[in-house]
């Protein structure tokens, strides 16, 4: 009656999947501060596979399988990738990937994929947006190291006292060195000069010194006075 017919309009207007289709939704970001994450898988699947496989990648070319999980109508088994503790859990239409003991290296993107095993045709979900998990890392019980403050050995003589002496020792220096060069310079002028001007006339023999003209004076000729 009125009851069948609710039920009839309610699923000929709801949206319906094409038949063997699998849909998975992620959540986008699981952020880790205990090292324990859990990673809900949501799917949907309208066929008639009664064997089923889910399991969960890591990366973002899924290269690494962490763990998955298997089931049919009378048994469940799993198994997990050595670096990494997990287990899986499935509940209706969702799978559950609990991970534990997780370390921040193992931070990146994993991927939910559910697969319909049997019977044919085999069926998989499309890749999804898959879910960032991020590790938070701890430092533990170690602690920074504190750095150690060296001071530098302070002198006995106060700075300016030094620089004080030391530019009077060098303006001491330059006084000197240019009394000393004018000095140098003044006595060699002199030199010069006393070469120069050199007392040229000739000592007189000592026979001459009696005589009454000038040592070395020329005869006087007195023929040219003559007539």
């Amino acid at each position: 009656s009125w009851t069948v017919f609710y039920k009839q309009v309610f699923f000929s207007l709801s949206p319906s999947l094409p038949e063997n289709k699998i849909l998975v939704s992620q959540r986008p970001l699981l952020i880790v501060a205990n090292k324990t994450a859990t990673l809900v898988c949501n799917y949907t699947y309208n066929g008639t596979g009664k064997e089923f496989r889910a399991s969960l990648y890591k990366g973002t070319d899924s290269a690494v399988e962490v763990c998955f999980i298997s089931w049919n109508t009378t048994k469940i088994s799993g198994n997990s990738n050595k670096e990494f503790n997990c287990q899986g859990i499935h509940d209706k239409d969702k799978v559950i990937f609990n991970l534990w003991n997780m370390s921040a290296s193992q931070t990146d993107i994993y991927f939910c994929k559910i697969e319909a095993m049997y019977p044919p045709p085999y069926v998989y979900n499309e890749k999804s947006n898959g879910t960032v998990i991020h590790v938070k890392g701890k430092l533990g019980n170690f602690h920074r190291p504190t750095p150690i403050q060296t001071q530098e050995p302070q002198s006995a003589i106060p700075l300016w006292i030094m620089v004080a002496v030391t530019g009077v020792l060098a303006f001491y220096s330059m006084l000197v060195t240019t009394v000393f060069i004018n000095y140098w310079q003044k006595s060699k002028k002199n030199i010069y000069h006393q070469s120069d001007y050199m007392n040229m006339t000739p000592r007189h023999p000592p026979y001459q010194k009696n005589k009454g003209y000038p040592p070395y004076a020329p005869t006087r000729d007195y023929t040219a006075y003559r007539s």
